[in-house]
């Protein structure tokens, strides 16, 4: 069954330049495989950034009919998006407070803010909200090496002491971030686990989160009481090495605009990159504007002095290589191989999906899938399906 989504903002399918699919099954699949990877924890779901580009609605209503009641996002903004379609859950922000004035979003939403610096800490208790008799709820993020966000060992210990005679905040959930969990056996691992076992246990009533995607697979001791599921949610694989054992979420084609023949010895796109034989060229109308990034330019395309393997898309049970470079609003594919009355125009060449997962596009593009999910544009007619794939 397909569906559109009227809340989420996409191109009108009868002039869109591409297709952005999201099997909402498949979505619930991951989410029970992951809480079920996660047991005794229980499992959350991270939906920052719509969803990691997917729509915070359906997806957030996709894991809350799954028993979703912990959701985690990078600004207030998001947080509220995520309260309209999880009204009874427990919505945590992670970049805290940037200023008084931010308390307000949070009083709004009842969102939860996670308290990174002093700064964070001064602005949450003089202007927080209160939950009935709890003052102040909130989560607290403690340093264990990342050093991005996240409060020091010192000031963390501090704050324990300090917060024990004033009850002035309440810390619902403690957290921090591991910096190699994609590595299982890097030292890093249990370095963080150690520290962060002794910042958790200076806030015995509070819940704890250590464990991300990947952390999810380190098991035990990692999994805590909270695990935050992120990328794999989405059917990128959480494992470095290995078959991913996430099902195919995100499927993305691109519409076929124009086929034109070339002449061996003629040239394609910015750069005038040569052919070297007759080629039948499939035009789309989907580029680096829509998350098609440039850095996945066709093979012997010399991006910052590295010539590119190139991506490729998939079509008629065949991958199709990129042609020369990727523009803002066109990319070229080779379809010679399919003859020369296999297409048409309006056609449609498939960019991600179960012929090319996320994860194999992203190394093409010398990136991670975190940044193509996270790039899908709006100009994408966009379908949620539910397609049996979770049964």
């Amino acid at each position: 069954m397909i569906h559109t989504d009227p809340q989420v903002r996409g191109a009108d399918p009868r002039v869109a330049g591409g297709r952005l699919t999201v099997d909402l099954d498949a979505l619930a699949a991951n989410y029970r495989f992951l809480a079920e990877q996660s047991t005794p924890a229980e499992a959350g779901a991270v939906v920052k950034a719509d969803a990691y580009g997917l729509g915070t609605g359906p997806v957030v209503e996709a894991l809350v009919a799954e028993g979703c009641r912990k959701f985690f996002v990078a600004l207030p903004e998001e947080g509220l998006a995520v309260r309209a379609s999880a009204p009874e859950a427990d919505i945590y922000v992670f970049n805290g407070l940037f200023s008084p004035e931010a308390a307000s979003f949070y009083r709004e939403g009842r969102l939860l803010p996670v308290l990174n610096s002093q700064s964070d800490l001064a602005i949450w208790e003089a202007h927080g909200w209160d939950d009935g008799d709890t003052p102040r709820p909130c989560a607290l993020h403690v340093e264990t090496g990342m050093n991005r966000l996240g409060l020091s060992a010192d000031r963390a210990n501090v704050l324990a002491q300090e917060n024990a005679l004033t009850g002035a905040l309440t810390p619902r959930l403690i957290l921090s971030h591991l910096a190699c969990a994609d590595t299982p056996t890097h030292p890093m691992n249990q370095q963080q686990l150690e520290s962060f076992q002794a910042l958790r246990a200076l806030f015995p009533d509070a819940e704890s989160s250590l464990a991300n995607s990947a952390g999810i697979f380190l098991g035990g001791e990692f999994l805590c009481d909270v695990t935050r599921p992120g990328v794999a949610l989405y059917g990128s694989n959480p494992l470095s090495d290995g078959l991913n054992p996430m099902r195919t979420v995100v499927r993305v084609h691109a519409r076929i605009a124009q086929l034109r023949h070339v002449p061996a010895g003629g040239t394609v796109s910015y750069g005038a990159t040569p052919l070297n034989r007759d080629t039948l060229v499939a035009v789309t109308a989907t580029g680096y504007a829509d998350g098609y990034h440039r850095s996945g330019s066709g093979a012997g395309v010399p991006l910052r002095n590295v010539l590119q393997e190139g991506a490729c898309g998939f079509i008629e049970g065949q991958r199709v290589p990129v042609l020369g470079r990727i523009t803002m609003d066109l990319t070229l594919f080779d379809v010679t191989d399919l003859g020369p009355d296999a297409l048409q125009i309006g056609d449609f060449i498939e960019l991600v999906g179960p012929n090319i997962p996320v994860d194999d596009l992203a190394s093409a593009c010398g990136t991670i899938s975190y940044e193509l999910l996270t790039a899908l544009g709006h100009r994408f007619e966009r379908h949620y399906i539910h397609s049996g794939d979770g049964a």
